[in-house]
């Protein structure tokens, strides 16, 4: 089992598209992939959140909820506004270990790499885990310094990161985006290995999966 774990640099930086086109080309090559989503908030039972999408978008079967709350806000805030059990790093860990079977298992976060899921953050998670994580990130203005302090917490912490995706690329991208797809790498000294197109979302799953292969570097695969 290869475990990767995906956060973003902020919120809405495009971290639940970005885990369905990894799904979606590790499915292509053959792969069986299992998605988990530790903590879903702003979303009310019995309607569709993260997971639902990212198997709309992908065609990925096995996905894992473990605790939902109605505010959109941070897991562990969410948790304690509405009465409910915070997730636990121990009950985390142990419901990624339980996908061991499938040869890729995604963790997709919640906003960025230090918001509290519970007891725990997606740093504390990669280091229980062993596990490297994919950093989303921004086209525009502000994401050189969101992403350096991302990859620089995560090299103090021993993690590796498996890369850079932009996880929103603009149809027109402006002087600031041209030059971040240079400097990211540059700044942050990790490959950027990715980029989705603005609005990839909202297509239909053959148009998505079609496409996905395309986004990713050729030398980059999900579970190296």
């Amino acid at each position: 089992m290869s475990v990767l774990l995906i956060t973003g640099t902020s919120t809405d930086v495009g971290k639940t598209v970005v885990t369905a086109a990894v799904a979606a080309v590790a499915l292509a090559g053959g792969h069986s992939v299992a998605v988990c989503k530790p903590g879903q908030t702003g979303v009310a039972v019995g309607e569709p959140g993260d997971l639902a999408e990212i198997q709309r978008l992908s065609g990925v079967a096995r996905t894992v909820e473990l605790a939902r709350y109605p505010d959109p806000l941070a897991p562990d805030t969410a948790a304690r506004r509405a009465g409910l059990p915070e997730l636990t790093l121990a009950e985390t860990a142990a419901a990624v270990d339980a996908l061991a079977d499938a040869d890729l298992v995604l963790v997709e976060g919640a906003g960025g790499l230090l918001v509290r899921l519970g007891d725990f953050t997606l740093l504390d998670l990669a280091q229980k885990l062993g596990a490297p994580v994919l950093v989303v990130t921004a086209a525009g203005l502000g994401t050189l310094n969101h992403t350096e302090l991302t990859t620089r917490t995560l090299q103090a912490a021993e993690v590796r990161c498996a890369g850079l995706v932009i996880g929103a690329w603009p149809a027109a991208p402006d002087l600031a985006a041209e030059c971040n797809r240079t400097d990211l790498p540059r700044v942050t000294g990790v490959d950027l290995v990715g980029s989705v197109p603005e609005g990839a979302g909202g297509w239909d799953r053959a148009r998505f999966t079609a496409a996905a292969q395309g986004w990713f570097d050729p030398a980059w695969s999900p579970l190296s």
